[in-house]
């Protein structure tokens, strides 16, 4: 039987006499006990239902973190204030000065600009490659190699990592796999295919209202409690806390992602056919075109499609910023960075959100300054959007 996360998630239930059907929201920072002697022992040993300080762990935080494990199939997981905070937190506890990463190239900008400008202030060298080349993965692993880090689908070139062939090499050489899986939440399960660590941004597709920020790490139960250990957990003491109230919200959207995603995934695969059929080049997983469409096909999750962001490349930075300003002015969507939002968000990459990247290394990725990335929304009806599309197209003289 196909594996669905949704169905976990909607199996998680909290039953109590007169609960609410949504979990209630603690608003402490700290929390009473009825000794010394019980204070004392969870400050040595986390028990189960006992709270210390909501910078550790509070009721609400506990409970979102409870159904992100079951929507990765992890042990555990811990939420945060940001996608940023769980990357950074994640590499922190498992490297140390002397250590190097293994990172794909194509990744997100700031995840980039941590890699190649922060990181290496503390000792920590990131080797960045092809992470669809697995010859040049293994060639730069070495002694100090701690982690292979990839995006399960990359921002903004929508590459597919192998994850299990990456899993593979991660045992091999004893590392660790950690998998960025913010485009592709249900639709991909990195834990399932071998990967040892899950993070996201959960300010983009999980919550899916664009109200917020917020992460989370998803894996073992060991490696949740080395994150928050009160003495040398890096969320414990770096104190990355996400508020009650947002944890609230974003469990509540969460329980409606299955549907939101397939219809993420319907309109994108509609818009990115109906611009490769004008000629354009397009990057999209669900097109038979693309390069790891049978790979995609392998390892995704039935039922939710190939996920809502695609990028068409209009050939210049003009025609990138003449058709983003169009379409807005003719309402198919906002220009704004980010994702996931019901409404078509779309930028330029090259000059936004990898701008951290230089100008010489998009060129080696192929990232081209006319490369315009679309997170596309939910609308009902799709064909008139892509209408209005083809109207800015027209108005513009790009088709």
């Amino acid at each position: 039987m196909a594996f669905d996360p949704s169905s976990k998630i909607q199996d998680l239930l909290m039953l109590g006499e007169f609960d609410g059907v949504n979990p209630s929201i603690t608003d402490s920072s700290t929390y009473t006990f009825t000794s010394p002697d019980k204070m004392k022992e969870v400050f040595e040993t986390e028990i189960e239902g006992c709270f210390l300080y909501s910078r550790h762990w509070n009721p609400i935080n506990r409970y979102l973190s409870s159904a992100l494990a079951e929507l990765e199939c992890s042990e555990s997981a811990l939420v945060t204030a940001s996608g940023m905070a769980a990357i950074s937190n994640t590499i922190l506890q498992i490297c140390s000065a002397g250590d190097e990463i293994i990172s794909g190239r194509t990744i997100y900008g700031g995840t980039y600009a941590l890699f190649k400008n922060f990181l290496p202030r503390f000792g920590i060298r990131v080797h960045f490659v092809n992470v669809l080349d697995i010859n040049a993965i293994k060639h730069a692993i070495s002694n100090r190699t701690r982690m292979i880090y990839c995006e399960s689908i990359s921002n903004p070139l929508m590459e597919v990592a192998e994850v299990p062939e990456l899993a593979k090499i991660a045992n091999q050489y004893g590392i660790k796999l950690v998998v960025d899986n913010t485009f592709s939440p249900m639709i991909i399960s990195p834990l399932r295919l071998g990967a040892d660590v899950v993070v996201h941004s959960l300010t983009k597709f999980i919550n899916g209202t664009s109200d917020c920020v917020a992460g989370c790490v998803c894996s073992t139960n060991d490696f949740i409690n080395q994150l928050t250990d009160i003495n040398g957990g890096a969320s414990m003491l770096l104190g990355p806390v996400l508020d009650s109230y947002r944890a609230a919200s974003i469990l509540k959207n969460l329980h409606s992602l299955h549907i939101r995603l397939q219809k993420h995934s319907t309109n994108a695969l509609y818009i990115a056919e109906q611009f490769e059929n004008l000629g354009f080049n397009v990057f999209y997983p669900g097109l038979p075109s693309h390069r790891q469409h049978d790979l995609m096909k392998q390892m995704m999750n039935p039922g939710f499609g190939f996920g809502g962001m695609l990028a068409v490349d209009l050939r210049d930075e003009e025609n990138a910023n003449k058709l983003m300003t169009k379409m807005q002015e003719e309402r198919v969507g906002y220009l704004a960075v980010s994702l996931g939002y019901f409404k078509t968000l779309f930028t330029s990459p090259s000059s936004s959100t990898a701008s951290e990247i230089p100008k010489k290394e998009q060129e080696k990725l192929g990232l081209s300054d006319g490369l315009v990335r679309m997170s596309v929304g939910i609308d009902n009806d799709t064909q008139r959007t892509f209408k209005r599309i083809t109207n800015c197209l027209k108005q513009l003289g790009l088709i």
